[in-house]
């Protein structure tokens, strides 16, 4: 749901950067009190991870394709603000290195995909953890709705700003009718991944999801060969068999591989916004990207004639990308928390 410069009119696209400085100002501040010692480093890698996936688009109707938005993925395992931060760094980085997403419309894309989606989601996801048993299973299958319902989510939130600043005059039921429907499609595919990298780490690091935070395991005993919980009274030990450092060094290995080899298998198709402004003729006005010159444009690398080691190649430097981007905004915001913490005492 990149949009391209062009799409939304000089003014909107103003207002929108205001609004999104104004979510990154306050998502600073919120960072503050969610990142810890123990989550901070996990931040960074998130940020990475979701540029990596964003890579692999899926097919999900005859001729269009979807791809992971992430704030409600974000959300759940770092915190709210944190996610807006995350996705935020992505985007940025997509923006100036690979000409994805305008840079004239990145508070555009702010708004709609780190800011709605993360908000969005959250809520959704709190609302379900307060009523459901309190479990794994219940924050996993909580993850799978908020992020299933924060992909249409944003693309009403698309068609809302369309509908204000569009630069084609094209009947806003049928933007919002096409949007919609495609998206709420996108946002099952959204959904699946979610949960499953919801799950695999709650499996081995709950303490380290944000969202399961107050999430403990039982003690089980074994009692006449069979297992029972032990006493209310009994200590609770969280959930470690990884360490922090072996997660990070998986995740980051997952992320290089998403992007440097199976990305090469993704869908070709256009993804939900692309058909659509395709379609109904949204991008009548879409401008060339002020960063289309780029050596890594469109996600390859210039002068590598091999379209597999050109597209690797610029994910795998993508991911490192974001990671150094990510890690030093999430060590600043961090660090920051750190001195506040001392200056108070």
């Amino acid at each position: 749901m990149h949009v391209p410069d062009g799409f939304i009119d000089a003014p909107t696209s103003a207002v929108t950067g205001l609004v999104a400085a104004g979510a990154l100002a306050v998502s600073l501040r919120g960072a503050r009190r969610e990142l810890d010692e123990r989550t901070a480093p996990l931040a960074g890698l998130v940020a990475a991870f979701i540029f990596a996936v964003q890579m692999l688009n899926f097919p999900v109707a005859a001729g269009t394709s979807g791809h992971l938005l992430g704030g409600a993925l974000a959300a759940i395992l770092v915190g709210p603000c944190t996610g807006v931060l995350c996705v935020s760094v992505v985007l940025l980085m997509q923006g100036i290195l690979f000409a994805d997403g305008g840079l004239t419309a990145l508070g555009v894309n702010i708004t709609d995909m780190a800011l709605v989606t993360t908000v969005v989601a959250y809520a959704v996801f709190r609302g379900l953890v307060k009523v459901l048993p309190r479990g794994r299973r219940s924050v996993t299958a909580a993850a799978f709705v908020a992020a299933l319902l924060s992909v249409p989510a944003a693309a009403v939130a698309f068609t809302l700003l369309y509908a204000v600043g569009g630069t084609t005059d094209v009947a806003i039921g049928k933007v919002a009718t096409a949007m919609i429907g495609v998206h709420v499609l996108i946002g099952l595919g959204e959904a699946a991944i979610t949960a499953l990298t919801v799950g695999a780490v709650i499996a081995v690091r709950p303490d380290l999801v944000y969202g399961a935070r107050g999430l403990r395991q039982r003690l089980k005993l074994r009692v006449n060969g069979e297992l029972v919980d032990a006493p209310a009274s009994a200590p609770v030990p969280v959930a470690a068999r990884a360490s922090r450092r072996a997660l990070w060094i998986t995740g980051l290995a997952a992320s290089v591989v998403l992007a440097g080899f199976v990305s090469f298998y993704a869908s070709a198709d256009p993804d939900g916004l692309e058909k659509v402004a395709h379609d109904h003729g949204i991008d009548a006005k879409a401008e060339e990207h002020a960063a289309a010159g780029s050596p890594l444009a469109d996600y390859g690398v210039r002068d590598v004639s091999d379209a597999r080691l050109s597209g690797g190649l610029a994910g795998v430097i993508g991911v490192g990308a974001t990671v150094a981007a990510g890690s030093g905004v999430f060590w600043a915001v961090r660090r920051r928390r750190t001195s506040a913490a001392a200056e108070a005492r």
